[in-house]
């Protein structure tokens, strides 16, 4: 599997802003695809956002329009832009990467950072 690095998680106001980071320590798996899952106390790890290696964008419902997800190929790095922030959006934030050498496919997944939004 690929090893992830989270950064950039931290405490904020309603209404603000934090931009994710998701660094891949290696380049020699091929990733398809590098995405952002969420974690609040009492609920399920869900998804935030994907993106493709062709930059094909998926956004959870309740993100749509507030979250941005890119991805650099060359840096095998992907940005989560997080404005108007909500006191909803608190949880541990996980990178995701789908890779695949071999013929076979792994999904890695870094430690997390913890994203707190205060009311």
């Amino acid at each position: 599997q690929v090893q992830l690095v989270e950064s950039g998680g931290g405490l904020v106001q309603a209404g603000g802003s934090l931009r994710l980071s998701c660094a891949a320590s290696s380049s020699i798996f091929t990733i398809s695809v590098m995405g952002w899952y969420r974690q609040a106390p009492g609920k399920q790890r869900e998804l935030v956002a994907a993106v493709t290696s062709g930059s094909s964008t998926n956004y959870a419902d309740s993100v749509e329009g507030r979250f941005t997800i890119s991805r650099d190929n060359a840096k095998n790095m992907v940005i989560l832009q997080m404005n108007s922030l909500k006191p909803e959006d608190t949880g541990v934030y996980y990178c995701k990467a789908r890779s695949s050498r071999g013929g076979r496919e792994y999904d890695s997944w870094g430690q997390g950072t913890q994203v707190t939004v205060s009311s």
